[in-house]
């Protein structure tokens, strides 16, 4: 294997060859830069999006990378951070970028975690309830999807139910989501999901409330990685998001609130197509490196205003916002005592692991 290792974005060959160039309809010689992994080049398309002028703030070394997949298959919450060179700690695995470069930004580390089921699970729970297919009904004649009904739904139910907010619908009920191992922070492959404070309830309000508990049990665990993060020397303040989930408003506010970050979506809402545009824009030699063309090309929002008018309409195109986390100390205090329960559902699992040797 040859020691020569591209950096992202740098030009190969002498660009695309005459076959090639007629096979996709473009000039011979177009430049072709090194590529990356979608999710990588999400992170091009989004690591430097800019919400306010705070230099200490806009640090890469202070946001994280969350690329929230909705996808048919391979679905997974990755997570990832930016350490600054000097740094050691890991979540479950670091790559320097340096020369050769062989992380996603050079000089660099770029440390990835994750959670090994977010869109699958909520798939699984609503695809495996008996309610499903009347709901499926449902969104077919209104003409929306799955996760707008049953967002409606909630919405519904905290009037009905006079409930001082959203997330106190799940009071009693509590998810570990693990159901395919936990990759991060615990990295234990052979954890198990927990679903408690199920009853013989097969109502659509109940399908619901399920899949509430189930946001929140992936939010639950964003916050485990991030205070994993935090107690090792890191100072994580900021999220930025992009793929299908950070299109769904319950998602992102749950994940805010949870974790007690602001999330930051980009304008563009297509961030890994962004990204690959980035990668040929340094090909070009339009940018000089890749770090000035995210400079030049990433963009935040700053309308969280407008997300609230978005949520009541219930739309699912969110691009150019900021979500924050809400200000009711009582929402703090509800996630505060609903984590203690979910860090409690391994430890339970791990002793009866150990009762069952």
């Amino acid at each position: 294997m040859r020691r020569s290792v591209a950096f992202p974005g740098h030009p190969l060959g002498s660009g695309l060859t005459p076959d090639a160039a007629k096979e996709l309809g473009l000039r011979a010689g177009t430049p072709v830069g090194t590529s990356l992994i979608d999710a990588h080049a999400g992170g091009g398309g989004v690591m430097e999006s800019v919400v306010v002028p705070d230099p200490e703030a806009q640090s890469m070394t202070r946001k994280l990378y969350a690329i929230a997949w909705f996808l048919s298959v391979g679905l997974l919450l990755a997570i990832w951070l930016y350490l600054a060179a000097n740094c050691s700690f890991q979540v479950s695995g670091a790559h320097f970028g340096h020369s050769p470069n062989l992380s996603m930004v050079p000089e660099y580390w770029l440390t990835e975690g994750g959670q090994s089921a977010t869109g699958a699970l909520l798939d699984y729970i609503i695809e495996n309830h008996v309610a499903s297919p009347r709901l499926a009904n449902h969104t077919a004649s209104q003409n929306i999807s799955i996760f707008e009904l049953l967002n409606k739904i909630l919405e519904s139910m905290v009037q009905d139910l006079n409930s001082p907010f959203l997330a106190a619908l799940t009071e009693d009920i509590h998810v570990l989501p693990d159901f395919h191992g936990n990759r991060s922070p615990i990295a234990d492959p052979k954890a198990k999901g927990v679903v408690c404070g199920l009853t013989l309830d097969t109502s659509e309000k109940q399908l619901a409330f399920l899949y509430l508990a189930k946001v929140q049990g992936i939010a639950y665990g964003t916050r485990h990685i991030v205070e994993h993060c935090n107690a090792h020397g890191h100072r994580i303040d900021t999220i930025l998001a992009c793929g299908g989930l950070s299109k769904n408003p319950l998602f992102l506010q749950e994940h805010a609130d949870i974790v007690g970050c602001s999330i930051v979506l980009p304008r563009e809402s297509e961030s890994v197509l962004l990204g690959a545009a980035i990668l040929g824009a340094v090909a070009s030699k339009k940018y000089s490196s890749l770090s000035d063309a995210m400079k030049a090309l990433n963009a935040a929002g700053q309308a969280p205003l407008v997300l609230v008018l978005w949520l009541c309409l219930g739309i699912f195109f969110l691009s150019g916002m900021v979500i924050r986390p809400a200000k009711d100390l009582k929402v703090k205090k509800y996630h505060d005592a609903k984590y203690r329960i979910f860090r409690e559902l391994y430890e339970q699992q791990l002793s009866h692991h150990s009762i069952m040797a």
